[in-house]
């Protein structure tokens, strides 16, 4: 049996039988006017973040949802695209599309607002998407590509940027680790379909969606997610597992390189009434800019006293330098 057979395996008995413990996402329920959530959602909820993001949801835009759990993301991006077949959902489970299929119906009857139609089921692979070149505006997934080993993951990464618009942004929350980890844990078939063992390091994980050719990336939030211990675990040392959320946006590649926004910030503190490098940054006496790391560079690369540049926080909300 291969890796992606277990995980079908996990999945299809978390459809069958609710897991509330099988993924710990770190973020509250979306509360938002008029949405609520059905408990089974909730007990569902297979994630370790949000992919849903106000921001990224004006103008009705077109959603491909990979993954579909127990459909609570799918809902809550219907609540921003409220259109016939607005949303796609894309499983490979057939249990998990038929739970996901079911619990439209309490969504219906507690949201008003709310019809089945709005989402576009389909069974699928992340592999081989079954959606047309160039057409979504915003493509999610929630703990699933750390589940992918190297030579699948760059599939799936090369398949939402196949589907994705020009300008559209793939939204992602996945588990990642900086630490290393063994050939037992990685091979570990169930842990890795828990979420668990397939985590990569940041800058890989980063790496991969730039390879990709995603000219634009943004590193959202990161927060503590799991511990791998040694008397749970094959590892003879600790292991610290974070979650990210992260956007990676299909704008064309710089010339010079991906911008790559990790939160990042610029303040000048010169005599001047602002500082401008002619590169399309221009500074205020005090005012934080919040800036990619190639160009938090090339202002360190000046050499100014006056330039004061933030260590990454790892959490980047908009308002940047390109």
């Amino acid at each position: 049996m291969s890796y992606l057979e277990t995980t079908k395996d996990v999945y299809k008995e978390a459809a069958l039988t609710p897991d509330v413990g099988l993924c710990c996402t770190t973020n509250p329920i979306w509360e938002l006017p008029g949405l609520k959530i059905p408990r089974i959602m909730q007990e569902m909820n297979y994630g370790c973040g949000s992919t849903v993001h106000a921001r990224d949801l004006t103008n009705n835009p077109k959603i491909l949802y990979v993954g579909v759990g127990g459909g609570m993301e799918l809902l809550q991006f219907s609540y921003f695209s409220r259109q016939e077949n607005g949303v796609i959902g894309v499983d490979v489970v057939d249990e998990m599309l038929e739970a996901s299929k079911n619990n439209f119906v309490e969504a219906q009857v507690q949201n008003d607002w709310f019809d089945p139609s709005f989402v576009d089921l389909r069974k699928g692979d992340a592999l081989n998407l079954p959606v047309e070149d160039n057409s979504i505006d915003v493509a999610a997934q929630n703990c699933l590509f750390n589940i992918f080993k190297e030579e699948d993951l760059r599939k799936a990464i090369a398949e939402m940027y196949r589907v994705l618009k020009p300008h559209g942004r793939l939204v992602m929350s996945d588990p990642t680790c900086e630490q290393p980890m063994n050939v037992e844990l990685r091979n570990d078939e169930r842990l890795r379909a828990l979420c668990l063992s397939g985590s990569l390091p940041i800058n890989e994980y980063v790496k991969m969606l730039t390879d990709a050719g995603f000219g634009t990336i943004e590193i959202r939030a990161r927060k503590p997610y799991r511990i791998l211990d040694p008397k749970n675990y094959p590892t003879d040392e600790l292991i610290y597992i974070e979650s990210i959320e992260v956007a990676a946006i299909k704008d064309p590649m710089p010339a010079d390189g991906p911008c790559i926004f990790t939160g990042k910030a610029a303040i000048y503190f010169g005599d001047e009434e602002y500082f401008d490098d002619h590169k399309g940054h221009v500074l205020m006496p005090n005012q934080p800019l919040a800036i990619c790391d190639k160009t938090a560079n090339a202002l360190a690369s000046l050499g100014r006293e006056d330039i004061f540049i933030s260590e990454s926080t790892f959490h980047y909300d908009g308002g940047g330098c390109c």
